[in-house]
C-alpha cells in the first residue's frame, strides 16, 4: 500500500506570498464549485452529489491510514451511519438533521467496539480482520427484516426538511440544492479532518505509522491513538452514510459490500495518501472517467475491469498517485528552463 507522509515543514505556503496564493485557489475553487451544478444536466447533478458525498468518505477513510492501517470495513461503517439514521428519522421521528449526527456517533461507537479485537492484529491480519467485522454486520442487517429490513434493506426514507421561511424556499429533493447542502457539511468536516491531521494528534499518528515501536518507547500508547483515528474516520464516514441515505431514500446490505469498498481503497491509492487531498483526486478523477469516458462509450459493465487495470498502471508507472503529478511537472518544467542555460553557459 502507498504510505502516507508529513507534508515538509518548510513549505512555501507557510509565507505572506504562498498564503494569498493559496486563498486565491481556494476563492477559485469554491468559485467552480458553486458554478458547477448548473453547468450540468439532472443526471450528473445527482452525480455531483454523490461525488461530494464520496469525497468526504475517502478523505476520511485516509485518516485511518495515517496510523499504517488499511481497513475492508470503511463502507460498512458508513451503512453504520446510514442505517441509525434512517432509522431514527423514520421510525422514531428524529429531525433529520440531528439523525445524521446520531449516526455519525453511532458509527464512531462501533468503530470504539470494534477496535478492541481489530487492534491486537495489524498489517495483513488487522485487513482481513476489518473485512470479517464488516461482513458480520452486514450479515445483521440481511438476517433482521425488523428493524433494518432484510436484504431490501430500508426504503421511503425520511427526505432533509426543505426550508420555507416566507421570503425563502429550498427544496432539498433538487439535486442542485441537496448539492449545496451536502458540499457545506462535507467542506466543514474537511476542514475538521485537515486540522486533526496538522495537530500534535495528528503527527502522532504519523509517528505511529512509521516508528510504532519507538513511540511506545517514549510513552506513547499506541492502541489508544490507533483508536482515536479509526473512531474520528468512523464518524466522518457515519454522517456520509447520513448524506447518502437521506438523499437516495434507501439502504440495504449489498450498497455497503466489499466491491464498493474496493473502489473506496482504488480512489485512495489511484490519488495517493501522501497529502490530504490525494484521495480527493483521485475519487474525482475516476469518476469522471466512469460517469463521461466509460457511460459515453457504453462501457458501464467494464467499469471494474478499467479500474483494475487503472490501479495497476498506476502501482507500475505513477506509485506515489496522481497527486505526485504536480511536482513531477514542476520539476520538469525547471529542468528544461535550465537547460538551455546550462547549455549557454557551457558554450560560452
Amino acid at each position: 500500500m502507498p504510505e502516507p507522509a508529513v507534508a515538509p515543514s518548510g513549505s512555501r505556503a507557510g509565507s505572506p506570498a504562498g498564503r494569498i496564493v493559496w486563498r486565491l485557489r481556494f476563492a477559485l475553487l469554491f468559485a467552480v464549485l458553486a458554478v458547477l451544478p448548473y453547468l450540468l444536466s439532472y443526471s450528473q447533478q445527482e452525480i455531483a452529489v454523490l461525488l461530494v458525498i464520496n469525497v468526504l468518505l475517502v478523505s476520511s477513510y485516509r485518516l485511518l491510514t495515517l496510523t499504517g492501517e488499511w481497513s475492508l470495513g470503511h463502507v460498512v461503517i458508513m451503512g453504520v451511519g446510514a442505517y441509525a439514521s434512517a432509522l431514527l428519522a423514520k421510525r422514531l421521528g428524529v429531525p433529520v438533521p440531528f439523525s445524521m449526527l446520531i449516526g455519525g456517533c453511532m458509527a464512531a461507537a462501533t468503530a470504539a467496539i470494534l477496535s478492541f479485537p481489530l487492534f491486537r492484529m495489524k498489517g495483513f491480519y488487522f485487513l482481513i480482520g476489518s473485512f470479517a467485522a464488516g461482513e458480520i454486520i452486514r450479515l445483521i442487517w440481511k438476517r433482521f427484516t425488523d428493524p433494518f429490513g432484510g436484504p431490501k434493506g430500508l426504503k421511503r426514507i425520511d427526505a432533509f426538511p426543505n426550508i420555507d421561511t416566507g421570503f425563502l424556499s429550498i427544496d432539498f429533493y433538487e439535486p442542485v440544492n441537496y448539492y449545496f447542502l451536502a458540499l457545506i457539511i462535507v467542506s466543514i468536516s474537511l476542514f475538521i479532518l485537515y486540522r486533526i491531521e496538522r495537530s500534535r494528534i495528528g503527527l502522532t499518528f504519523h509517528a505511529i505509522h512509521w516508528q510504532d515501536r519507538l513511540a511506545e518507547s517514549i510513552g506513547v500508547d499506541t492502541f489508544r491513538y490507533r483508536t482515536l483515528a479509526f473512531v474520528i474516520a468512523s464518524f466522518f464516514a457515519g454522517i456520509a452514510g447520513g448524506l447518502y441515505a437521506h438523499y437516495v431514500g434507501t439502504v440495504n446490505p449489498t450498497r455497503f459490500g466489499v466491491d464498493q469498498m474496493v473502489y473506496v481503497l482504488v480512489w485512495a491509492i489511484v490519488g495517493g495518501t501522501a497529502t490530504f487531498h490525494g484521495p480527493i483526486l483521485g475519487v474525482i478523477v475516476l469518476t469522471v472517467i466512469n460517469e463521461i469516458v466509460l457511460r459515453g462509450l457504453g462501457l458501464d459493465t467494464a467499469r471494474p475491469l478499467i479500474y483494475g487495470a487503472i490501479l495497476i498502471l498506476s502501482v507500475l508507472y505513477l506509485p506515489d498517485g496522481l497527486e505526485s503529478l504536480g511536482p513531477k511537472l514542476r520539476a520538469w518544467l525547471q529542468r528544461r528552463r535550465r537547460g538551455p542555460a546550462t547549455a549557454g553557459g557551457e558554450a560560452a
